[in-house]
């Protein structure tokens, strides 16, 4: 058997809305999460039994990476021995609304179904993605999708659109729990514009805005500065953040505001263009 390798494609959250607290502890909430260009990559190798390898720094390599979850969970319902060596890439920052640990358990999935072959549908793989957490599902079908309940509950869409955009990350990320946790008690900063943003491709809010910017005054300068770029169509943070998304007329323009955005906002900021649907 050939080796393989599998492109765990990172997301953005279009829009974001919670509806409330649940009875389990999770928040009910609707949004439609869209795959961008920026990608993990997974090389599987047929090795003895399965071991896990990266060298980025601080990506734990033991039983609670979401790759070895996705392994275990695979393991236990087919029976199969997965045993293959797996290099995992990271480029998608971690702790930035991405979903990159996410996106790497569904790529494994996705991959073990392939190289297994067990040939099962997208829904029973997405169904034990649940398992591993509340944005895997959706990483599984590697497309635009509605998602509802604690996220879990996805419908892929039809979206004939690709968005170009920047992605701007500070050093520091946000905490997911923590964000959702103080989004009942939180209060909109004066000055700061949380309105939907209404685009041809459709609505784009978030409803987490709030109790981060709250909390990270900084995330609130860096949406009302790229609001004020003339290449700017949109701009607004992606899932619990801190990646701010800043939708570009222009492709071709992307340089200038990522150097003008170091320069005036803070030199050490992570960025990336990228292809959004």
């Amino acid at each position: 058997m050939n080796e393989h390798t599998e492109i765990a494609r990172a997301k953005v959250n279009l829009n974001l809305k919670i509806l409330g607290k649940r009875e389990d502890g999770f928040h009910a909430m609707e949004t439609r999460m869209a795959p961008i260009s920026l990608a993990d990559r997974l090389k599987f190798t047929p090795s003895d039994e399965f071991t896990l390898e990266c060298k980025k720094e601080g990506v734990p390599l033991d039983e609670s990476n979401l790759v070895t979850m996705a392994v275990r969970i695979f393991q236990r319902e087919t029976g199969k021995a997965c045993a293959y060596r797996v290099k995992l890439e990271k480029l998608v920052p971690h702790g930035a609304g991405l979903g990159g640990g996410s996106g790497d358990a569904a790529a494994t999935l996705r991959a073990l179904n392939h190289l297994e072959g067990t040939e099962l549908a997208m829904d029973v793989l997405a169904d034990w993605a649940g398992e591993i957490g509340s944005d895997v599902p959706f990483f599984v079908y590697d497309s635009v999708c509605d998602c509802s309940g604690r996220g879990e509950m996805v419908d892929p869409i039809e979206w004939p659109h690709v968005l170009d955009a920047l992605l701007l990350k500070p050093s520091f990320g946000v905490s997911t729990p923590a964000a959702y946790k103080s989004w009942r008690n939180s209060e909109e900063i004066a000055g700061v514009d949380y309105a939907t943003q209404f685009m041809p491709w459709g609505e784009f809010f978030n409803d987490l805005e709030r109790p981060v910017f709250q909390k990270h005054r900084f995330l609130a300068e860096m949406k009302m500065w790229l609001l004020q770029q003339d290449e700017v169509a949109a701009a607004m943070m992606s899932g619990s953040g801190s990646t701010m998304i800043a939708i570009l007329h222009d492709p071709q323009t992307a340089d200038n505001l990522k150097q003008r955005a170091m320069a005036e906002l803070d030199a050490s900021l992570w960025a990336a263009a990228v292809k959004i649907g």
